[in-house]
């Protein structure tokens, strides 16, 4: 299993969550690590904490560089940054929230990959974080569906363009993960958020991070396309069996 000391690493939405973990995961087998985030202080050491927000160009682009100037290159890049907004039907959403979700998983996503292109070594990685929703819809979700379907389609059609070129391109389409995911979505809410996960063993943070440490260290010659994982009692989005609690 190839190493990942000596390694460099980017990693957006690094303040918490998937991105939070993976950060810590890379960091831990080696890699150096520089995480972009908006709340640039949750970021954990030993990665380089840097202020990014991914739906602003600008901010994009000085992160770029403060990046380049840290690491000199780039070996790997995760694109974890995302949200969801709101739990309604499609016709109950607004522009500004439908802006903010496809601003952040598409717009930035893609920003982010081709700012960063031209700096990822020969065998580097690109890992984009999809979702199973980017694989089969579920109801009160239209926008961010829509987004993870976007980031998939756009991972597959990446992988054609770069194809011949020793570039690993990977996404990973995970469900149910307890996290601020929730939060965020009802915004703020703690009792609502809390009721997604109950009955339900989730998973962690620290498990998808696992998938993207295992998608980084296969043999050169590999590319791991797609790693699909769900918790147990999820068979997709809108299905999940709970216990009684």
């Amino acid at each position: 299993m190839p190493s990942l000391e000596g390694k460099s690493a980017v990693v957006t939405g690094a303040s918490s969550g998937i991105g939070a973990a993976t950060a810590l995961v890379l960091a831990r087998e080696g890699a150096g690590v520089v995480g972009g985030a908006r709340r640039v202080e949750r970021i954990q050491p030993p990665a380089v904490a840097l202020e990014l927000d991914v739906t602003n160009p600008g901010s994009c682009e000085r992160f770029l560089q403060a990046a380049i100037d840290e690491l000199a290159a780039v070996d790997i890049l995760v694109n974890a940054a995302g949200l969801a907004l709101g739990r309604d039907l499609f016709d109950e959403s607004t522009e500004d929230d439908e802006r903010t979700v496809l601003e952040t998983n598409v717009n930035g996503l893609i920003r982010m990959t081709r700012l960063f292109l031209p700096h990822i070594r020969d065998g580097g990685y690109i890992v984009n974080i999809g979702s199973i929703a980017g694989r089969q819809a579920y109801e009160k979700a239209a926008v961010y569906v829509a987004s993870k379907f976007a980031v998939r389609g756009f991972t597959y059609a990446l992988r054609e363009d770069l194809l011949g070129r020793p570039i690993h391109i990977t996404t990973v389409d995970a469900g149910l993960v307890e996290s601020e995911f929730s939060r965020v979505r009802f915004r703020g809410d703690a009792e609502t958020a809390g009721k997604v996960y109950e009955g339900v063993d989730a998973m962690t943070p620290e498990d998808i991070a696992d998938c993207i440490r295992f998608a980084v260290t296969r043999p050169p010659h590999m590319n791991v396309d797609e790693i699909v994982v769900k918790a147990l009692a999820q068979s997709s989005g809108g299905r999940i069996v709970r216990t009684e609690t």
